[in-house]
């Protein structure tokens, strides 16, 4: 959860609540939600609730993904949320979710990039967006999103992926299957016919948002606690990335648990991560790769914000009227 105030260049957060309740556990093998999971998940969410009325947020959009498309039981999870919280959560479509992805990390692309390759690895689902910026004309920011030439949702994220071939003790030959497992899902699939001579040009980047590429660079910057300051907006060369993912896999469980920037809630999962973000990387090389410790939430944010026009100015230059900045989430 995310909750801001809008300001000149952006807004400032006022406060965030974030718990890992893996509600898509074992929706890959029986497509239902499990009653352990769903508790989780309401728990959290009532913590929401309390956050909302406390900030007293007069605009809002609550959104759920791939576990709730995926699940045969996630209409009724949503009208058990509804009955037990209060809160009316959303099943975004796979489309929604990967403009979402763009709204939110945007403002990180390169201002003299021909165009990103952005990828967020999900839970249940991976989204990967190819921007084609190379006639932007000057466009920064949210107006980016325009720019969506093309994008792809797989149906594997890091849950089923570690669900299906183990995520404690990852051998080199279970790595490499997770590998083949993710590329399986993107060879079925085309982001723009010249893409690749987008690529060779050497202007286009990637730029990774999830809990795999900020894991990969909260390493790789040897960070004792995971600092989002540190984190977002890190350039990672290619080399660079390679090297990490090699670490890790080469990490016991144990040590991974004890890493300051997996712990224990990512250590199963992290490895399932790495694999889909190798499976896109051996599909489309590039030299570079942005890490965004953002995404869906400030999306969300960003498309709010700008439907209330709250970034506008009057003729005279003078913001919109400040009474429209209200809370948001």
């Amino acid at each position: 959860m995310l909750i801001a105030r809008p300001e000149e260049r952006g807004f400032r957060v006022v406060d965030a609540y974030s718990r890992i309740v893996r509600l898509g556990e074992g929706v890959g093998s029986n497509r239902m939600l499990s009653e352990a999971a769903m508790d989780r998940a309401i728990d959290a969410l009532a913590q929401c609730h309390r956050k909302l009325a406390d900030r007293g947020v007069a605009r809002s959009r609550l959104i759920a993904t791939e576990a709730c498309r995926a699940a045969e039981n996630g209409s009724a999870f949503i009208e058990r949320v509804k009955a037990e919280t209060g809160l009316a959560l959303e099943v975004v479509n796979r489309e929604t979710e990967a403009r979402l992805a763009v709204a939110g990390c945007a403002s990180l692309v390169d201002h003299e990039a021909d165009g990103v390759i952005l990828f967020d690895i999900g839970g249940g689902s991976s989204e990967i967006v190819w921007l084609d910026l190379r006639n932007r004309c000057g466009a920064r920011g949210y107006a980016l999103t325009r720019f969506i030439r093309s994008w792809i949702s797989l149906p594997v994220g890091v849950v089923n992926l570690a669900e299906r071939h183990g995520g404690v003790h990852v051998t080199p030959d279970i790595f490499e299957a997770m590998i083949d497992d993710a590329s399986e899902h993107l060879a079925a699939f085309n982001l723009a016919s010249n893409l690749t001579e987008a690529i060779a040009s050497g202007r286009v980047h990637m730029l990774g948002t999830s809990g795999t590429v900020t894991t990969l660079a909260g390493v790789h910057l040897g960070l004792k606690r995971y600092d989002r300051r540190r984190v977002d907006g890190t350039w990672l060369e290619d080399g660079d990335v390679s090297r990490m993912i090699d670490q890790l896999r080469d990490m016991p469980y144990e040590a991974r648990v004890d890493n300051p920037c997996i712990g224990a809630d990512r250590a199963d999962l992290v490895l399932a991560g790495c694999a889909i973000l190798e499976a896109i990387r051996r599909r489309w090389s590039c030299s570079r790769l942005r890490v965004a410790d953002r995404g869906l939430r400030e999306g969300i944010l960003t498309e709010l914000m700008a439907a209330d026009g709250v970034w506008s100015h009057r003729k005279n230059g003078a913001r919109q009227d400040r009474g429209r900045q209200r809370n948001r989430t």
